[in-house]
């Protein structure tokens, strides 16, 4: 692939710029929108230094804690939409859901799909994790955040956790039917343009589609399952 030079790179923030320029013609608050521009530019540029030390470390102790970094992040980011809602617990029910749908999947998907040999290879452990623990950090945390909204509307137990299931899974299920008519992913698009022939890099998107699946919806079920559990707690306390 061709190198893309930084004055290129710099260029690419221009469409980012009209979308705060609008935000601030409009009277939004851009404190949080240019903060979260400045920490995904200096966290990738961190990672990219780091991922070439990682990579030749290759060890699976420094994998594990990687991994562990990770989960404990999303957790925490995946409660941001609760904001003041946030309840004793919240986060240990967050980290659980995340960890078991997450983690499960990605070993599941390392051991017996792409049968990786050692475990622990960094280059594509890292990067599927990170896939994983985003879509279900984002999914439990849309999740989350319509549990609430319908409870607070008054609606059943049953019903709030529904809908709450339901409206996590939209952007998962938008993108499993959009993928190769709207879209071409990230991951397909990345191996197509490193000359990796399409029906391979079709294979790869596959899996990786099945992995973000699954992954998200078993961890926004456990979340919900086990916020369910708690109201139903505190109810009989009371």
């Amino acid at each position: 692939m061709t190198t893309i030079p930084m004055i290129n790179v710099a260029l690419a923030f221009v469409p980012v710029l009209v979308v705060l320029a609008v935000m601030f013609w409009w009277s939004l608050a851009i404190g949080d929108s240019v903060v979260a521009v400045g920490r995904m530019l200096i966290q990738l540029v961190v990672i990219g230094y780091a991922l070439i030390w990682i990579f030749e470390v290759d060890s699976p102790l420094l994998v594990l804690g990687l991994l562990t970094t990770m989960l404990l992040i999303a957790s925490s980011i995946a409660l941001r939409p609760l904001a003041e809602r946030r309840t004793e617990g919240d986060y240990a029910r967050a980290l659980l859901s995340i960890a078991c749908g997450g983690g499960l999947t990605l070993a599941f998907m390392t051991y017996f799909v792409l049968t990786l040999d050692p475990w622990y290879q960094a280059n594509i452990m890292i990067p599927l994790a990170g896939m994983i623990f985003a879509s279900s950090m984002n999914v439990v945390s849309v999740a989350a955040e319509r549990l609430h909204m319908e409870i607070d509307h008054g609606s059943p137990p049953t019903t709030a956790r529904n809908q709450a299931f339901k409206a996590g899974l939209i952007p998962i299920f938008n993108s499993l039917l959009a993928v190769g008519l709207v879209s071409l992913p990230g991951m397909m698009t990345g191996q197509i343009l490193s000359g990796v022939s399409p029906l391979i890099a079709v294979r790869y998107q596959i899996v990786v589609m099945c992995m973000i699946t699954g992954a998200s919806g078993m961890s926004a079920a456990l979340y919900l399952y086990l916020q369910g559990k708690k109201q139903r707690a505190v109810s009989t306390n009371l």
